[in-house]
């Protein structure tokens, strides 16, 4: 089965669900809206109600799909255009489920989908849809206020608005969207000339701004917005574990550390592929494919993309290997420092409202992969260092300490021959009395509330230093790890091991600690997942803490807690089963 006909199969499954799931109590608040079975209530984001009408839009069009012109279905696709009508606020915007209440971006989501179901059922030659029709075109129209004059939270949410922005223009052709695009645009393009976007998001948002910007550049004749997507598409290629999963060991979103696949990626990369005739981007393409088992949601819905670029359905592009034998760094040579060093005069004083800043853009990543093993080496992160092999996971590794007191995050990488230098300086001192010229009226008034002192004038006093490093070397037997801190003073280190609930651990040296975790006292301890394992070497227990304050280890998995006293020196060896891990080739 090809991947159109794969689609169209989920999709039907899609279309009876949504059906099943509507309501259909005309004495309902949500009456004819799609109820999310997670919580039991209808919404009109771009999750909700609205993807559902995708599906049945993809349907009742299409005359491959078992629901084409389904008289009952055209009915509740009606029924659903007027619950986004009711739902949708006098200013134009929808509230999501989750938060951002009257929001112009979850708007903007909504917009570049349903434009694309307004296409479908107005381009369709069935008299009946022509209500179902207009009452997703009246629901669009009404969004422009909100559109010229909404904002956003996020960097990815300006790129989603700019393409709804641009979904309008093309509906309407007021001047006025395209003129608020430019100034989205104008802000310039966050992704570096190694593919990371700003999120550093591989689970999610990577693929969002891929494709919206694909939809702005067809939209406004802006072919320049696709160099940042080709360049995602390469980087991604390097971000893809052994069984087809994405690395999210480092993401600055919420698809940190969890499961996702490439199938978000397949409609950027076949548009893609097909645009420049790019056998890496069919790789891509083929195996996001393989990985679908739904349509997905607004705006990037493969099958409503099939069926708006039919020539992507079958493809002429010769198909390239993806690597699978390979070691690179991502973002090695960013200028990362430069960019930091001016963010004191951007302005705003390191605060950003209801979003971050992201300061860990650019942060240098580092990729091996060879047969079954995967390898990540991070910066900027709770973990420095994740590795996969075959079945046995081990999903992270972390230094916390008692000096800030938390994890450190290991900042600057450095390439050795074999490995990695990995190294961090933390610094924390004492703040002296403000100046009393430099002092506000209200320290001399009858109370003088500590909130309101200047205490960015205030001198620094008795700064301390606290620096880590980490080499990183592959083996011919696995990697291994040296941890170092010539930190004189007595301080607490606890470095830790997280492995995937699903493997189990065993070694002589192992005890119980607190929930999900456990004392690595001394000698190897063995992950082993069906028949694959990672065997560790370097256990210690020089003090008792169970954790560091700040720094919580997840209840789900199986965490290793080494326990070190500054200062210390430590090696860990890591040896893998099977056969011995080659270096693999270099790719530039």
């Amino acid at each position: 089965m090809d991947i159109y006909d794969k689609l169209v199969s989920i999709n039907d499954g899609c279309v009876q669900d949504g059906m099943d799931h509507q309501v259909l109590d005309c004495d309902s608040r949500f009456y004819g809206g799609v109820i999310d079975p997670a919580n039991g209530i209808a919404w009109p984001s771009h999750g909700g109600t609205p993807m559902v009408m995708a599906f049945w839009a993809s349907a009742i069009t299409n005359e491959d799909s078992r629901f084409y012109h389904d008289q009952e279905l055209l009915h509740r696709l009606e029924l659903s255009a007027q619950y986004m009508l009711r739902f949708q606020h006098a200013d134009g915007t929808i509230s999501p489920p989750w938060t951002n209440m009257h929001s112009p971006p979850d708007t903007a989501f909504v917009v570049s989908g349903l434009a694309q179901v307004h296409e479908l059922l107005a381009g369709h030659a069935w008299e009946p849809l022509r209500q179902a029709a207009e009452g997703v075109r009246t629901f669009l129209v009404r969004t422009i206020p909100a559109l010229l004059t909404g904002g956003c939270h996020t960097p990815n949410h300006r790129w989603v608005i700019t393409a709804a922005l641009g979904f309008m223009y093309q509906m309407t052709g007021q001047p006025e969207l395209k003129a608020r695009a430019e100034q989205w645009l104008a802000e310039g393009i966050d992704c570096t000339e190694d593919g990371e976007w700003t999120e550093r998001s591989n689970g999610i948002y990577n693929a969002v701004s891929d494709i919206v910007l694909i939809y702005a550049a067809e939209l406004f004749d802006r072919p320049d917005l696709l160099a940042p997507v080709r360049r995602n598409l390469r980087m991604m290629a390097y971000m893809i574990h052994p069984d087809g999963e994405v690395v999210t060991d480092y993401s600055g979103r919420q698809d940190f550390g969890s499961t996702y696949n490439m199938g978000t990626y397949f409609l950027s990369a076949k548009l893609m592929a097909s645009l420049d005739n790019e056998p890496l981007f069919e790789a891509i393409a083929a195996l996001a494919g393989e990985a679908l088992t739904h349509p997905g949601g607004l705006p990037n819905n493969a099958l409503l993309g099939l069926l708006r670029y039919p020539e992507l359905r079958g493809s002429s592009v010769e198909r390239a290997e993806l690597p699978d034998n390979y070691r690179v760094v991502i973002n090695g040579s960013f200028p990362r420092e430069r960019y930091l060093s001016g963010m004191e005069a951007a302005g705003h004083g390191g605060k950003i409202y209801h979003s971050r800043l992201h300061p860990d853009f650019g942060a240098p990543v580092a990729r091996h992969r060879s047969g079954a093993t995967s390898a990540t080496v991070i910066t900027e992160t709770n973990s420095f260092f994740a590795l996969r092999h075959g079945a046995a996971r081990l999903l992270a590794v972390q230094i916390a300490t008692s000096f800030e007191p938390g994890f450190v995050k290991l900042k600057q990488l450095e390439e050795l021959e074999s490995g990695y230098r990995l190294t961090a300086t933390e610094r924390k001192g004492y703040y002296g009395p403000v100046a009393q010229s430099q002092l506000p009226e209200t320290a001399s008034g009858p109370v003088s509330p500590w909130y309101l002192l200047p205490h960015h004038l205030r001198e620094v006093t008795h700064e301390q230093q606290h620096e880590v490093e980490v080499e990183l070397t592959e083996s011919e037997h696995g990697w291994r790890i040296r941890i170092r801190c010539e930190q004189p003073e007595i301080l607490m280190t606890q470095i830790s091991f997280v492995c995937h609930m699903e493997g189990s651990l065993s070694g002589e040296g192992i005890a119980p600690a607190a929930a999900g975790t456990l004392f690595w006292k001394e000698g190897t301890a063995r992950l082993t997942a069906g028949k694959d394992w990672i065997e560790l070497d370097g256990g210690s227990h020089e003090h008792r803490a169970k954790a560091i304050n700040n720094a919580s280890y997840p209840a789900n998995c199986q965490t290793l807690l080494v326990n070190v006293m500054t200062p210390y020196d430590k090696t860990f060896e890591i040896r893998l089963s099977g056969k011995d891990i080659n270096e693999g080739k270099r790719e530039e």
